[in-house]
Formats: structure tokens, sequence, C-alpha cells
């Protein structure tokens, strides 16, 4: 799983050595499906036993960030490479050198922002995957985007934009973040709440809080809400606004906070919302239906609204957005959404279809070549 992290944006010139990585994979013993977007995909892939060994891969942008290999908090090992000095999509000649020792892995999976096309080329007996995790359906060029197996994607809409351009790829939709859910990670703890509303975003202005605080500027203000930061340059604005306008909500992060430490402050809280419109299937929709919540999202939300069942929650337009929120907290008996999410959305139902795109792919590359199904 190649991530588009990078430490440093745009990478820095490389002015020392970089030295050679001499670490090969290693295999996962008893994957557990645990953490953020980024692991759930890869650990759900080896506990079903489609592979042994999986690996995140990221970049470096300084000589002075750590480059090498090191456990992620699920146990997932994350590769960090030097990216060369480009914008994205990214370059790393040491994630090439890699390559060539090792050998390129059976998937690969692409995420964001991409990779340069030499990548690709040499991985080309991969099965290569791209997510945008994003609105729009591909953020990569064409001459990028032409490497690639399957596609996944969020909607139906992001689906025939891929189609459009390259009408040959496999599409599903099956975006990594709610499909590859983790009922471990996100559960409920049976705490007695004490905020109404919460709402799990990044401070960044297509997260449209100001939406969510229009909606509670418009309510009575025993309503109560947490919002949680993990990063973004409008932290400090929007807590100044929240104050400004008199709000009852409280903040925490940036920094941000352990998946744990987010799953108990859910569980402090009786609804989650999602108020963004030009936004990626947001994973935070089933992980705040895993642990116990409704969500109320916004109607306008380009991917994800597929989620949003009657027993999982209600979408409302901006301008009745408080109508929903009050409406949903009368009504919260009504709501299952856990069990509907083991039901639907979980990895072991999302792992399934992942593995049958992937013998889609492997039989149309030996259909290609003139040979059978792999």
């Amino acid at each position: 799983m190649i991530s588009d992290f990078c430490s440093a944006v745009p990478p820095e010139l490389i002015c020392g050595p970089v030295g050679e990585d001499k670490a090969p994979c290693v295999p996962v013993a008893q994957p557990i499906v645990t953490g953020g977007y980024l692991e759930r995909l890869p650990m759900a892939v080896v506990a079903a036993g489609m592979a042994d060994v999986a690996e995140v891969w990221s970049f470096s942008g300084r000589d002075t960030d750590w480059t090498g290999v090191r456990l992620m908090p699920s146990a997932m090992p994350e590769r960090r490479f030097r990216a060369d000095p480009q914008p994205a999509p990214y370059r790393s000649d040491a994630m090439l050198s890699h390559i060539r020792r090792f050998g390129a892995p059976d998937i690969l999976c692409v995420l964001g922002l991409g990779v340069e096309e030499d990548i690709l080329v040499a991985c080309a007996e991969s099965i290569r995957i791209y997510n945008s995790i994003d609105a729009p359906a591909l953020r990569v060029p064409d001459r990028i985007s032409r490497h690639f197996d399957i596609v996944l994607t969020g909607s139906a809409a992001q689906s025939a934009d891929v189609l459009k351009r390259h009408p040959d790829v496999i599409v599903d939709i099956l975006p990594i973040g709610p499909e590859f859910a983790s009922p471990l990670t996100f559960r409920p703890l049976q705490l007695p709440p004490i905020y109404d509303v919460i709402y799990v975003a990044a401070a960044q202005p297509y997260k449209r809080h100001h939406m969510l605080f229009d909606a509670l500027h418009r309510l009575p203000r025993h309503i109560r809400t947490l919002c949680v930061i993990g990063y973004g340059e409008l932290a400090e604005t929007l807590q100044q606004e929240a104050r400004a306008r008199g709000l009852n909500i409280d903040f925490i992060g940036p920094p941000g906070v352990s998946h744990d430490a987010v799953n108990t402050l859910m569980n402090l809280a009786r609804m989650g919302v999602v108020c963004g419109v030009d936004d990626g299937a947001p994973a935070i929709l089933t992980e705040y239906m895993l642990a116990g919540l409704p969500v109320l999202a916004n109607a306008g939300l380009c991917c994800g609204v597929q989620y949003i069942f009657d027993q999982t929650g209600r979408t409302s337009t901006e301008a009745h957005f408080h109508q929903g929120i009050a409406d949903m907290l009368a009504d919260l008996s009504t709501f299952s959404p856990r069990e509907t999410v083991l039901a639907n959305w979980t990895w072991p139902h999302s792992v399934k279809q992942f593995a049958s795109l992937i013998q889609q792919a492997r039989a149309r590359r030996g259909n290609a070549s003139g040979g059978g199904a792999a």
C-alpha cells in the first residue's frame, strides 16, 4: 500500500547519501485488522489468506527525516523511502532500488496523489490498484492512471468519471476507508454520553465545520458538541469562531489522538455528523456507526451517502441541518448502526469483493497473454 504521505512537501533536494534498504518484507503473524484505513486493507488481505506479507510505504521529504522500517500502532510495518525532489506524483530512486532488489509486490495499492510512472512500470507484474480517497476519482494524470488494472471508487459518479478516461479498466465502488471498517477498533464501550454531537474531522475547509456551527447556532445552547481534530490549518480559527458565537463546543486536538482514544470520545456522544460535500467517502462514517452512533450526513456529500440507511442515520441539507440534529436526538432508539455495519461493510465482507477484483484482473492478464486465468 503506497500512501501519498511525504514528510516535507515538496520534497527537498537530496544532499547526503541515501542508505540502501537491506530489510526484506517479513511475514505478518496473526494479523489483527485494526488501526486506520491505511493499515486495514493490507491487514485484511493478510487475514484473509491472500498474502503473507504486507507493508505500507510512504515518503520522507528531508535528509534529516527517518527512513527504513518501523511498526505502526496496529503492528503493520511502514517502510519509508527518501523521495526525489519533485512534487507529487512522487518519485523515489530508493523505492525503485528496493523493488529491483526484493521484487515487486503481487498486489500494489496506490493512494491519493500517486507515484511516478517508473515505479508502476517497475511493478508491471503486480496487480496495480488505485483509490483517490477524495472527491475526484483520479488525482493522477493519464500517463500514470493508464497503468492501473483496478480503480476503486466511492460512488457511481466517480466510477463513470474513471471509465470516461479509461474505458477498459476494472472499476468498482469499494472505498477503502468505510468499507474496510474494523469492529475491534471502533466499538461500543457502554459509557454514559456527555455530548449530544461529535464531529471527527480535520480542520480544513472541505470538512465544512461552518455547517455544523450554523446548525448549533439555531439550536438550544444545552446541545453539547465535541469536535475532534487531528490536523488542519483552521483549528485555531474554528475555536475562535465557536467562542465568538457562544456555541457549546469542546475541542480536542490538534495534534490527533490514538484510534482507541477516538473510539472512547465517540462513545461519549449520542450521534456523529459528516458535513463535507467535496469529500471522498469518509472512513468516519462506518467508524461512528461501529461505535454505536447514528450519523447525520450532508445530503450533498458526493461519496458515502450509500452508508446512510434508516438504521444507520439520516441526511440533511445545509438549511435544515439543525432540524436533522434535533430530530435524530429525539429518535435515537430507532437506529441500529453497529448491527447494520456488521451485516454489510466490515472488512470480512469487503475483502471478498476485493479478492474477486484481483481474480478478475489476473484473468484478464492471462487472456491477454493467451493463457488461462490465474
